[in-house]
């Protein structure tokens, strides 16, 4: 999403993390029935008609619903006449209650994906665990990878998604070159010496299986994740990009 840099530093709200479980403020807004929602998917396709609306909620002020859709939070009237994008921020409680709703609706679907799908590096008894949508080629998920050791010590398990930046489908209609590795790497006998090999800059052998790379690509998008490595805690919160564990850790052990 686009921030208001500025107004938030002016609130004093620059780098708030707000979690999931903090306060949403009570919804203001009003009830989703099935007419709204058909309204609300009506608003959306006049600006993209092939867009898919993943969440409408009441928003936190009267007169709006909250949209999720492409990656994107935007808050539609009742009546369908305007659209906003933006932070909604609640001026008394100075919070910024779009992140919070972010947090909610990737807790949500994150939670969606099971373990078997995902890449895991983790200690015998973590005291976190952040899912990271990763992509093999990347240098910052290579040099975020290089400190695994570090970051499973401090108590953080790794779990990862695949994210490959190049997309599914080149113009032509074939898979893209990261998209065909990472699809080898997660049909790898073993995935995890697999990944840390590609990420280490070996190509993996060439593989195919049912896989879930494809479906991770898309969920990353949905999440509005636009770049390579995106770290998300168990709440849903954005932890970063490329962090270093003792900035991990950090992180962690603020948004308790």
């Amino acid at each position: 999403m686009l921030k208001n840099v500025v107004l938030l530093c002016l609130l004093g709200l620059c780098g708030n993390a707000v979690a999931a479980e903090a306060a949403v403020a009570p919804s203001a807004g009003p009830a989703v029935t099935p007419a709204a929602v058909q309204m609300v998917q009506k608003a959306i396709h006049r600006l993209a008609a092939n867009v898919d609306v993943d969440s409408i909620r009441p928003a936190p002020m009267p007169g709006f619903y909250q949209v999720i859709a492409a990656g994107q939070m935007v808050y539609v009237s009742t009546d369908g006449k305007y659209m906003m994008h933006g932070d909604l921020v609640d001026l008394g409680r100075r919070e910024n209650l779009s992140d919070a709703a972010w947090a909610a609706f990737r807790k949500d679907e994150l939670a969606k994906v099971p373990v078997s799908q995902r890449i895991v590096f983790a200690p015998a008894r973590p005291k976190y665990t952040v899912t990271v949508f990763t992509d093999v080629s990347c240098g910052f998920c290579r040099a975020l990878h290089a400190h695994m050791a570090a970051f499973n010590k401090a108590g953080i398990a790794v779990e990862y998604l695949a994210w490959p930046r190049e997309g599914v489908l080149t113009t032509a209609g074939r898979p893209t070159p990261t998209y065909a590795e990472m699809v080898s790497v997660w049909c790898a006998k073993d995935r995890k010496a697999a990944f840390t090999a590609a990420e280490q800059g070996q190509a993996p052998a060439a593989a195919s299986c049912v896989n879930p790379v494809k479906d991770q690509y898309e969920l990353g998008l949905k999440l509005g994740v636009n770049g390579t490595p995106t770290i998300y805690g168990a709440d849903g919160r954005v932890l970063g990009g490329f962090v270093t564990p003792e900035q991990l850790l950090k992180a962690l052990e603020e948004g308790r």
